[in-house]
């Protein structure tokens, strides 16, 4: 409005830029408060009335209307504030209760549990999304700990709700049953009631015995079954097993299953399967965001050739390198959300710590 201005005064009646004030509310209406379009559109109005008059264009056909244009769209601004301010606020509101359900639907694992160390790391494919369809838990059971990372077909709502079937029987069943088989069939039940049509989750479950827990024991002594993992795998991309000797291998299931939601249709149900996990060992949980994420070239994540990200001895701090190297590896937001769940098993000398 100023240039508009000094120009008009420097050029005359004749250069004819006095329609150009209306572009100071129109601006203003984009990033201020009501108090500064109000002000901008009275200053506009002013200056416009008051160029009006040194041109002799004031009571004319022409000043009248670039001043009925000029107020137009100050009123106008005034209204696209107002209503862009709501917006905002409600807005607000929508990522205030986003961020509580991820709480109740996604709440923070615990960070460890004896010699295991769990680390999660959660990245969505909408920047301004707080929750998706991918999930993850951990649960400290009288059987050993227990662990799901799964991912829901589809995407919004419906894939959140479904989530969260799968979370709240996971949560139940994995206390209560004996083995992963009986859990696994607990989720395939509460689907079934829950699911319509063709729909399913990839998920694949583990268990670790309660060997290395430490509960008055010699943790130096580790009973049978304390040094293996136990696995049931339903359709989901096998989890990515480190061993303290620094070898790196995909811990997958002896045969590929249907996801759950699938297997109440007459098919076999996934076998467990044990692999190593002993200390010093570790085991990456991860969703297809991760291993499907694209450079530009269409070339995948190689996550298996950045086992090495995972040295750091901080396993939040290892969990994010990898993290931040998929980002730096695609350059462009993800095309899916990406869940990652790191179980280190310390090595025995090391202090245990009970869950939190």
């Amino acid at each position: 409005m100023g240039c508009v201005t000094l120009v008009d005064l420097m050029g005359g009646p004749g250069i004819g830029l006095l329609p150009m004030m209306a572009l100071g509310p129109a601006f203003a209406g984009l990033i201020g408060g009501m108090r500064r379009t109000a002000f901008v559109g009275v200053l506009a109005m002013a200056l416009s009335i008051a160029l009006s008059v040194y041109n002799g264009q004031f009571g004319e056909r022409r000043g009248d209307a670039t001043l009925i244009s000029v107020g137009g769209v100050a009123v106008a601004a005034l209204l696209a504030t107002s209503m862009r301010q709501r917006r905002e606020a409600e807005l607000a509101s929508v990522r205030s209760i986003a961020e509580a359900a991820q709480r109740v639907l996604l709440r923070p694992v615990p960070r460890g549990a004896g010699r295991l160390r769990v680390a999660v790391s959660y990245t969505s494919a909408v920047a301004e999304a707080r929750i998706g369809g991918d999930l993850y838990e951990v649960v400290t059971s009288p059987h050993g700990v227990r662990v799901i990372v799964g991912d829901v077909q589809g995407k919004g709502l419906e894939a959140v709700e479904t989530a969260a079937v799968v979370l709240g029987a996971f949560r139940e069943a994995a206390y209560d049953e004996p083995d992963l088989v009986a859990v696994g069939e607990r989720l395939e039940r509460a689907l079934d009631r829950h699911l319509l049509g063709e729909k399913f989750v990839t998920a694949v479950l583990a268990e670790v015995r309660q060997a290395y827990m430490g509960h008055g024991k010699d943790t130096s002594v580790a009973e049978e079954g304390g040094d293996r993992a136990v696995l049931l795998n339903y359709g989901h991309p096998a989890p990515l097993a480190i061993r303290h000797d620094g070898t790196v291998h995909y811990a997958e299931p002896p045969e590929r299953t249907l996801p759950l939601g699938l297997g109440l249709h007459g098919t076999d149900p996934p076998r467990p399967h044990e692999v190593p996990f002993a200390p010093g060992d570790q085991m990456l949980f991860y969703t297809d965001g991760v291993t499907e994420a694209r450079d530009s070239s269409n070339t995948f994540y190689p996550l298996d050739e950045r086992a090495g990200l995972l040295k750091d001895t901080d396993p939040d701090a290892a969990l994010e390198a990898v993290r931040q190297d998929i980002e730096e590896h695609v350059r462009s937001p993800l095309n899916d959300d990406a869940a990652m769940l790191l179980l280190r098993y310390r090595d025995c000398t090391e202090p245990a710590v009970t869950a939190s």
